[in-house]
């Protein structure tokens, strides 16, 4: 492949461009993936709009599944947990790099916090190496430093791919923010991806009981039939959320990307309980709470950001259990490169749970 499409973001708001670029040959420490999947984050809705400060144009995608098909000249053949790759090997890749020197870096043992992240899909535009620095294209330019992990032989790629950014992030909050405890009960809030990873996850950790809050319909009923939660309420359809605040959840879980659910969950775990806030990745905007609901009910408050390469190696790690326990695939709904503007419109409207491109 000497020449590849991409999926270019050139304005804010706009729609989508896709331009070819030149597939450069790998550095020292680098691999360039022909890309099979791109998946569609609703973190990406937000960028599309301007609500982060990037650099444009960008080739978007921060989650994706390929084939290796150069590896660099140094011969740096192995994953993240020490497998042999070669040429044809399926992976994934953790979208940001930590450059292991800041206080966050350094000092705080925390990369997620990192303030010189780089990021595919985000933060490097076109103009930064050969432009090839997102998934939603046919190839794409993994630089030194990037967790690199093999995609086990007999993993349904449309699996792995349905949280492929979502499992992650919450193998992070419930790793190291907030875990699940066995016997607990846990609501969810929001029924997207991240909702779902979180539902999914707090039931393999051996919760009592996963409630999920969010909707429309059709995506609580994709949620059942995947086996993912065990009771279900429809917030956005108008249910009350008087009986699940009857509950005395133990852990409440936020994960809808929308301000005003933040105050509304302030009011749902039992007292002593926890409240996990996951989904306010960009900056929606301020929203009113009552802060006598936290010393009322004496909660635990905790925020949780991204995901590093650690916690994508033990999604994948998890993948044989979730798709044994759950239909992820049923989940995700693929769309050609070329209509990218059709799986945003899907996932704008709701009809669609996971948009994930294919090349």
């Amino acid at each position: 492949m000497s020449r590849a499409r991409a999926v270019v973001l050139e304005s804010f708001g706009e729609p989508l461009a896709i331009r070819e670029f030149d597939v450069p040959a790998p550095g020292p420490g680098e691999l360039v993936v022909a890309g099979r999947y791109g998946g569609i984050c609703g973190t990406d809705l937000h960028l599309r709009s301007g609500h982060l400060p990037i650099p444009l144009p960008l080739v978007l995608g921060h989650e994706g599944l390929g084939a290796v098909q150069v590896m660099g000249t140094d011969g740096a053949g192995v994953d993240a947990t020490g497998v042999p790759l070669a040429e044809g090997d399926d992976v994934m890749w953790a979208s940001s790099i930590s450059c292991g020197t800041c206080v966050p870096c350094r000092i705080h043992r925390e990369p997620t916090l990192c303030v010189d992240r780089r990021t595919y899909g985000v933060n490097r535009p076109v103009g930064d190496g050969s432009g090839l620095n997102g998934s939603w294209a046919d190839a794409i330019q993994l630089r030194s430093g990037t967790t690199v992990i093999k995609v086990p032989p007999g993993t349904d790629h449309l699996a792995a791919m349905a949280l492929a950014c979502a499992g992650p992030t919450m193998v992070h909050a419930l790793f190291e923010r907030r875990p699940v405890r066995v016997g607990e009960v846990v609501v969810v809030q929001g029924s997207g991806p991240v909702g779902l990873a979180a539902a999914a996850l707090a039931q393999l950790a051996g919760a009592a009981k996963v409630v999920i809050a969010g909707g429309p319909a059709p995506r609580l009923a994709l949620a059942e039939a995947a086996g993912i939660g065990d009771a279900y309420v429809d917030v956005v359809g108008g249910a009350s959320l008087d009986g699940v605040a009857a509950l005395g959840a133990d852990l409440v879980i936020e994960c809808t990307g929308v301000p005003a659910a933040v105050g509304q969950g302030l009011r749902l775990p039992r007292r002593g309980g926890s409240y996990l806030v996951v989904g306010q990745y960009t900056d929606a905007g301020d929203t009113p709470v009552n802060p006598h609901q936290i010393v009322l009910r004496q909660l635990d408050v905790v925020g949780s950001w991204a995901f590093t390469g650690a916690h994508l190696v033990e999604y994948v790690k998890l993948l044989p259990a979730l798709t044994a326990r759950f239909d992820l695939a049923a989940l995700a709904t693929t769309f050609p490169l070329e209509r990218v503007d059709a799986a945003f419109e899907g996932l704008a409207s709701g009809t669609v749970m996971k948009a994930v491109l294919t090349t």
